[in-house]
């Protein structure tokens, strides 16, 4: 059987400082619906981290997703933030690998997702089995979507809630990591604080009042 070959991470640095700057628009979740969250023994990098420093896999705290949940997450990703004519696609600019570093840390915030995020995947990849003998990273953009329609939903069937819980906060994940990229800031239209204008400095008057002229 054909092996697929190892999916392309973004380098550790990045996706901590990216995960940094997304901590206080994702903090809020929803109630945890899922088994009890496992317990983390990581201590992670304290309250003045470097982010100039070259991490390895292990020198923070170790990642979570394993392989076989990388496809998954990027097949998920790729399905919520496709590429379009103007915009790459989630995966394209490291969503997959942002949404590790969130789970995999070891604070409050973040610590809460991580078994909604691997209980979700777990779930998506039966229901794709269960439904068209495939896991979800190798079905049809039609099958994936008919399996993310049907959780979806603002008010899902009774058996698909807890799926719809992992749905949300999955996508909320994607979209938060995406829009705090420069890609996601640019499909967003927004250039930050940037001149409208040329500056030609103050007005001689103001130099003049402050004694500079």
């Amino acid at each position: 059987m054909h092996t697929p070959a190892p999916l392309p991470r973004i380098s550790r640095r990045v996706s901590l400082q990216w995960m940094l700057g997304a901590t206080a628009a994702l903090a809020t979740r929803e109630r945890q619906l899922f088994a009890a969250d496992p317990v983390i023994t990581a201590k992670g990098y304290g309250p003045d981290p470097s982010m100039v420093k070259i991490y390895a896999p292990g020198d923070v705290w170790p990642l979570t997703l394993t392989e076989p949940h990388r496809r998954t997450t990027h097949a998920l990703c790729d399905l919520i933030l496709p590429a379009d004519d103007t915009s790459p696609s989630a995966c394209a600019v490291g969503v997959p690998d942002f949404i590790d570093e969130w789970i995999s840390s070891p604070y409050p915030a973040q610590a809460g997702d991580r078994r909604t995020i691997l209980d979700g995947l777990k779930w998506i990849d039966e229901e794709s089995k269960r439904r068209f003998n495939k896991l979800f990273a190798d079905l049809t953009l039609e099958q994936q979507t008919a399996i993310c329609d049907a959780i979806a939903s603002l008010k899902p069937k009774p058996e698909l809630k807890r799926a719809a819980t992992f749905f949300k906060r999955f996508r909320d994940l994607a979209a938060g990591g995406y829009y705090t990229t420069p890609e996601g800031a640019k499909a967003m239209g927004y250039t930050g604080n940037m001149p409208s204008g040329t500056f030609e400095g103050p007005p001689v008057e103001a130099l003049k009042h402050v004694g500079l002229l």
